[in-house]
């Protein structure tokens, strides 16, 4: 996963907190996209070998 890390403190130190926050929202969503589409690619005996189910994709995609 990506980190983005803003260090200037100055009186913009708000905005760049929220240009971090939806920096770090768009890179999760694409890891999450990636992983999603990795794993469908699998064939179900692929994923039977690594213990994952298909209904298991998208709690593994999100991380949770």
């Amino acid at each position: 996963m990506s980190v983005v890390e803003l260090s200037r403190h100055n009186a913009t130190g708000g905005l760049s907190q929220v240009v971090a926050r939806l920096i770090a929202t768009v890179v999760a969503w694409n890891d999450a996209r990636i992983t999603r589409r990795e794993l469908n690619s699998l064939s179900d005996r692929e994923l039977a070998d690594i213990g994952v189910t298909r209904g298991d994709i998208e709690r593994i995609a999100r991380g949770l």
